[in-house]
C-alpha cells in the first residue's frame, strides 16, 4: 500500500477520534463548562473567536478549522458545548478531518523525507536547521507566554 494512503489513513483515524472526541466532551461537559474552573480558558479571546464564528457560519466552520493550528481544539470543543446537532457536525468533522489527513501525510512525508536527506547527505546542515526550527519555536512560546500573562495582569489590574 502506498505510504502517503496508509499516513493519511491513520491520521483520518487520529482526528476523528481526537476531534470527535473533544466535540463529545464540549458536549457532556455544556453549559458547566461555563461555570466550572475552565471558565476562565473559555473566556479567552481564541475561545471567544471561536464561538462567533460558529454562531455565524455553524458547520462549515467546524470543517475549515482543521486548516488552522489551535483553532480546531477550540471549534470543536465549543460546538459540543453549544450542543450543534450531529447531522451538522458529523459532516463538517468528515470532510475537514480528511482534508487536515490528506495535507499532514503529503506535507508531513515531504518534509521527513527532506530532512531525511538533508541529514544523510549534510548532517551538519541537518543539525543546524532543526536547532534553527527549535529556537524559533521556543521564542513563538515565550511571546505567547509574555502576552498572555501581561494580558491576565492587566485584566487583574483593571478589576482592582
Amino acid at each position: 500500500m502506498d505510504k502517503i494512503a496508509l499516513t493519511a489513513g491513520a491520521l483520518y483515524v487520529i482526528v476523528l477520534l481526537r476531534a470527535g472526541g473533544t466535540f463529545a466532551v464540549g458536549w457532556l461537559a455544556g453549559a458547566g463548562a461555563r461555570r466550572s474552573r475552565f471558565a476562565e480558558r473559555i473566556s479567552s479571546a481564541r475561545f471567544q473567536r471561536a464561538e462567533r464564528a460558529i454562531q455565524r457560519w455553524g458547520a462549515p466552520v467546524v470543517a475549515v478549522s482543521f486548516l488552522t493550528v489551535g483553532f480546531q481544539t477550540a471549534v470543536n470543543f465549543l460546538a459540543g458545548t453549544m450542543r450543534m446537532p450531529l447531522t451538522r457536525y458529523l459532516p463538517a468533522l468528515f470532510i475537514g478531518g480528511a482534508a487536515w489527513a490528506l495535507i499532514y501525510a503529503t506535507a508531513g512525508i515531504g518534509v521527513l523525507e527532506v530532512v531525511g536527506r538533508l541529514f544523510a547527505e549534510r548532517t551538519a546542515l541537518g543539525v543546524s536547521a532543526v536547532a534553527a526550527l527549535l529556537a524559533v519555536c521556543g521564542v513563538v512560546v515565550y511571546r505567547r507566554r509574555n502576552a498572555a500573562s501581561s494580558a491576565a495582569a492587566e485584566t487583574v489590574a483593571d478589576e482592582s
